[in-house]
């Protein structure tokens, strides 16, 4: 591991300041990439078909949880 550390910093040493902004943003995105990808990896492992609600069964669902108007 030290040694790709190392090779890492070398590289990053030679890429101008230009350079490593450009490369920042593309690395920023890989990485927000690949933590989306495992907290879906993480939800099918813990959610079961059933579980959840699509967007519509909660819409229609929505309006029996308010509870009834009260006329006097």
């Amino acid at each position: 591991m030290n040694l790709f550390r190392s090779r890492a910093h070398h590289l990053i040493d030679r890429l101008s300041d230009e350079e490593l902004a450009d490369t920042w943003i593309e690395l920023e995105t890989l990485f927000y990439d690949l933590y989306v990808m495992k907290a879906i990896q993480a939800s099918k492992k813990c959610h079961n078909p059933g579980d959840t609600l699509t967007r519509e069964e909660a819409l229609r669902l929505l309006p029996l949880t308010q509870p009834a108007p009260r006329s006097l």
